[in-house]
């Protein structure tokens, strides 16, 4: 039984906000990042990656919150966001300094990787726009007393981003709780994003500080270590990945630690190559685990963004009123889809993610 209340759709504006950083990626193709001659561009972000994908494969009314410098770069990624279908009304214009000293866009530089040649990602945004935000800027009782939004995400790699950001997830979290709305947190944790700022140390201090406000927590077994201290405990490491007993036993002490959490779900990956990989989820959920379909040896195009995909597609199923067993698999086979594309961001469709839900096969649809 899905225990979730979600507020009523005609009641909101929003069906889901998301709250992040906006980068442009810089994808080379087939080529490495230190020879190719040319990148194609595309947007994306871990917060908003979510709120993208609840839009155009779910059909959901979705909004972001960012911050963007007023400049061309800007604009071509308020191109990019547009045709993401994704509502720019608390998008926070930033005055450009000719430079970009006082604020910029972020830059993503990702190879997607082959066979024993891991995915690579480097990431160039310091001093992004988005990462100045600060407690005060954002107008969240207007967002969430006046328009209304049934459902709040945002994420780990937002609070690395700088020493005002976790203040702004907190400000925005407590808004959307004081007025019924759904809080989600993907853990998301990138060594790099938290390296000059304190190492896991620090990650775990603003983690534990934003945790009680968070209503469905989301991230894989390195997050949940890296960001809280918990590990997998039980299982030979040995053994693939997808092998859920350890995780049962860890997600079982977190929900101990943090009973606000009225669902937890962890992606499960054995990276056997960069072009194939093991993949599945659980969740739990009022006492229980559901557990998504198990896909062992899933072939892989582009593997970034498969999280943030599940996390939309689970987000989806809870949000309609599917059962805990649905909505993991809605996010499962979403994330399956999403890492057969290109890009960060999904351009599967619901009629696609439920043909796979259903183990539909790849033979050509004409």
């Amino acid at each position: 039984m899905n225990t979730i209340e979600v507020k009523p759709a005609e009641s909101c504006k929003f069906d889901i906000l998301s709250l992040g950083e906006i980068m442009l990626r810089l994808d080379p193709g087939d080529l490495r990042i230190r020879t190719t001659r040319s990148f194609r561009v595309w947007e994306g972000g871990g917060e908003y990656n979510v709120a993208r994908g609840l839009r155009k494969c779910f059909g959901m009314r979705a909004a972001v919150v960012t911050a963007i410098p007023d400049n061309e770069v800007g604009r071509l990624l308020e191109d990019l966001i547009l045709q993401g279908g994704v509502d720019i009304s608390h998008v926070k214009w930033v005055p450009f300094d000719g430079i970009g000293r006082n604020a910029r866009v972020g830059l993503n530089f990702t190879e997607k990787g082959f066979g024993c040649r891991a995915a690579l990602g480097c990431s160039d945004r310091a001093y992004s726009a988005a990462s100045q935000l600060k407690a005060g800027d954002i107008d969240w009782e207007g967002i969430f007393g006046g328009e209304g939004v049934r459902w709040f995400h945002c994420g780990g790699i937002y609070a690395a981003l700088s020493s005002t950001t976790s203040d702004v997830i907190i400000e925005a979290m407590e808004c959307a709780r004081k007025h019924g709305t759904v809080t989600s947190f993907d853990l998301n944790f990138r060594p790099s994003l938290w390296q000059s700022s304190g190492g896991t140390e620090k990650a775990k201090e603003v983690n534990c500080r934003l945790a009680p406000l968070v209503d469905v927590m989301i991230g894989n077994e390195e997050d949940f270590t890296a960001a809280f201290g918990y590990e997998v405990p039980g299982v030979d490491k040995s053994l693939s990945k997808l092998d859920p007993r350890g995780f049962r036993q860890m997600i079982s002490e977190v929900v101990k630690d943090f009973p606000n959490f009225k669902g937890v779900a962890t992606t499960l990956r054995n990276a056997r190559t960069a072009t194939v990989n093991d993949w599945g989820a659980i969740l739990w959920m009022d006492g229980e685990f559901f557990e998504a379909t198990q896909r062992p040896d899933l072939e892989i195009y582009d593997r970034v963004g498969g999280g943030d995909s599940f996390a939309s597609g689970l987000v989806y199923g809870l949000m309609t009123g599917k059962t805990p067993e649905e909505a993991v698999n809605y996010g499962a086979a979403h994330g399956a889809l999403a890492m057969t594309t290109p890009g960060d961001t999904t351009m599967a469709t619901l009629k696609e993610v439920e043909k796979v839900m259903k183990g539909g096969g790849a033979r050509v649809a004409r």
